[in-house]
């Protein structure tokens, strides 16, 4: 194990540090203190604890790395995710994997809103509630939402799959409760599973398109 302490390196330093570790190693970073950009650009299967919370866009672009935040995160945490594993003990602020690509995002609070904003093929599971305006225009991937979830969800969805356990105070443009299929329950559960949260599958009700915008139509112009 290999201890960065921020009071001692600069994030460049971090960075720089992390990117050019090989696959199975493990590091360790102290004294947070919310900086930001932390453990960036990541592209190999490396193992980075950060002790504290972290500012803005911590384990963006992330490919590969296992990334355990012990603390909250601020905004566009683990933006452009392409794959690996990042988790959140704490809350996370807005646009969590804002337009990720892959991987698993687990925030294991709460998180603000346009969580998923553009989502491209990530999972990302959350413990407790979301904010407004999440998985807007989500084109695929998975949300798993294991509170309540905020106004305007899932507006201007693509092919994005939503699920919620709690309530949903609206839904957005194009969004409706669709039925939830064998093969729906069967990758819940394994999400659920990969995440370490114990709820029923039974719980949950799904949300995706209508796919009433994916062609003009000059009768639903007001809904664009």
């Amino acid at each position: 194990m290999t201890a960065i302490n921020l009071n001692e390196s600069s994030v460049r330093e971090l960075n720089e540090k992390l990117q050019s570790g090989s696959s199975g190693d493990q590091f360790s970073v102290n004294n947070t203190v919310g900086k930001h950009a932390l453990s960036v650009g990541l592209t190999s299967e490396i193992n980075v604890e950060i002790n504290g919370h972290v500012g803005y866009y911590c384990a963006g672009m992330n490919q590969q790395a296992n990334i355990v935040i012990n603390g909250n995160a601020g905004p566009g945490l683990a933006e452009n995710m392409m794959s690996g594993e990042v988790r959140v003990t704490g809350n996370a602020s807005q646009y969590a994997a804002a337009t990720a690509h892959g991987g698993l995002l687990i925030i294991e609070g709460d998180a603000s809103s346009r969580c998923g904003i553009s989502m491209k093929g990530v999972n990302i599971v959350v413990g407790g509630n979301i904010g407004h305006m999440s998985a807007f225009m989500a084109q695929s991937g998975c949300l798993v939402v294991c509170g309540d979830a905020g106004d305007a969800l899932g507006d201007s969805v693509y092919e994005a799959k939503i699920y919620v356990r709690g309530e949903v105070k609206s839904l957005g443009t194009d969004c409706i409760e669709k039925e939830m299929r064998d093969e729906h329950k069967k990758e819940l559960k394994e999400l659920l599973k990969q995440s370490n949260m114990n709820h029923k599958v039974e719980d949950f009700r799904r949300y995706g398109s209508a796919r009433k915008l994916y062609n003009f139509d000059i009768d639903q112009v007001d809904e664009y």
